[in-house]
């Protein structure tokens, strides 16, 4: 075969032969040839005369993988035929929305949980198990989540565009009002007679960002429905949410409750083996590994995404090493991974004023000074605004800001006492300090205080 082979009358580059090799390897690839084996796939596929071009990929597309499947099993997106340890909840839940499939409107739903309870998983579950049943096709069922689509335009549109196949007549991105949108969603609703069950994930953001207005029209859009009925299922990680609400939306809404309750180490270490059997051959992950990782998610939580992020991290780590099993050493490698990646996110989402704050903090940290009064600090922050450019607050706000550090976890601030000499605060940075140093300096605001070093204070005895 030439280099540039012909298929269908077209010529191939070699960089575009080597491109759709890259995206065979984790589809078609597994089902013909051991996992990793990609030299024998490409002569397979193309010739032992084919050649990529030069890639900095090239030296770790031959490298085994330690991975049986595709390792989105291991992600928290990933839906198994089975839930450890929920079937409880789904049988509830089903038995509240089974009326659905009669053409009767079931009990609208408040799910409670902390996150990574499985809340969502069985919200989806239970979509999967409508497919199954409804052969009638009576029931519709739809998820949002409302993070993403976070405004009443959006989720009416969204509804509305999930009831409409033509994409010509789909409601825009915007440009109607807000009444123009609910009118035309209920004039597709009531095209026949129907059941929706619409499911609405974190729904307590929606209401925070815009209030409850569009729970009311949700809920009260039966009212004016003649053929269709409309269920809602909302999911929030807020037990006490509902008390904003007005008690007209309140009362509609919380038809039926349900809480989940965080999953312990025990349900975390069958959650693992299940998606480690589909995951690895087995010996890859060894129940003394995944024991490990269940102790650790129980200890923040009972987080089933919290595991599953540590035992694809820790399997990821095992496979650059070129090892062949996962170990505690790379558990642990993963926890630290996983940790810093979470603290570098909360220092980027930072306000900027936050950020001098806590840069300050590092600074003295440096230079030996790792216990800051308020005093202190504010004297720093002072400097470094002198030196960026920024007009500083007042101490009394940079109190604050410090406090909303502490609560972020990349701060302890606690309050000692002198006696008769008052109180302060001792404050303390909690973070990497060289990682999030180098953090803070890619903003472009603090670009004047890169390599900034303070004066070491000496006091005369």
């Amino acid at each position: 075969m030439n280099k540039n082979s012909a298929i269908d009358g077209h010529r191939l580059s070699p960089s575009l032969i080597a491109n759709l090799f890259v995206g065979l390897l984790d589809t078609a690839l597994p089902l013909r040839f051991p996992p990793g084996n990609y030299g024998e796939a490409a002569t397979y596929f193309w010739g032992s005369e084919v050649t990529m071009e030069e890639s900095i990929f090239q030296p770790y597309l031959g490298t085994r993988t330690i991975f049986k499947m595709d390792r989105e099993i291991l992600r928290p997106s990933y839906l198994p035929e089975r839930l450890p340890h929920r079937e409880g909840h789904i049988d509830q839940l089903a038995q509240i929305l089974v009326g659905a499939l009669k053409g009767e409107r079931p009990s609208n739903v408040l799910i409670f949980g902390k996150t990574g309870s499985g809340k969502t998983a069985v919200v989806k579950y239970i979509e999967n198990e409508f497919r199954k049943a409804d052969g009638a096709r009576m029931v519709q069922y739809f998820y949002l989540n409302c993070e993403i689509v976070d405004t009443p335009y959006g989720v009416l549109q969204s509804i509305g565009n999930k009831l409409i196949e033509n994409f010509h007549q789909r409601i825009p991105f915007t440009g109607l009002s807000t009444d123009r949108v609910y009118n035309l969603l209920l004039e597709k609703l009531d095209e026949e007679k129907r059941v929706v069950i619409v499911a609405l994930d974190e729904i307590d953001k929606i209401v925070q960002k815009n209030g409850d207005d569009i729970l009311y029209q949700l809920l009260k859009i039966n009212d004016d429905l003649a053929k269709a009925r409309v269920s809602i299922i909302g999911i929030s990680n807020d037990l006490k949410f509902t008390e904003y609400l007005d008690p007209r939306v309140r009362s509609r809404l919380a038809d039926e409750k349900m809480v989940f309750p965080p999953y312990n180490a025990e349900e975390l270490f069958d959650i693992l083996s299940e998606r480690s059997r589909l995951a690895f051959e087995n010996g890859i992950a060894d129940e003394a590994v995944l024991h490990l990782i269940a102790a650790l998610a129980a200890q923040e939580h009972g987080d089933a995404r919290r595991a599953l992020d540590l035992l694809r991290v820790s399997a990821e780590l095992a496979e650059r090493q070129g090892d062949e099993h996962i170990t505690e050493e790379h558990v642990q490698r993963a926890k630290n991974k996983i940790e810093l990646d979470t603290v570098v996110e909360a220092v980027k989402s930072l306000p900027t004023q936050s950020k001098v704050i806590l840069l300050g903090i590092l600074l003295n940290e440096e230079i030996g000074n790792p216990k800051l009064t308020t005093g202190e600090l504010y004297t720093t922050y002072q400097e470094l605004c002198r030196k960026t450019g920024l007009s500083p607050l007042t101490q009394r706000r940079v109190t604050d800001l410090i406090s909303e550090l502490d609560m972020l976890g990349l701060a302890h601030a606690r309050v000692r006492s002198f006696g008769r000499g008052g109180r302060t605060k001792e404050i303390q940075g909690s973070v990497p300090t060289l990682d999030v140093k180098k953090v803070l300096e890619k903003d472009e605001i603090l670009a004047e205080a890169r390599g900034y070093r303070l004066r070491v204070q000496t006091t005369l005895l």
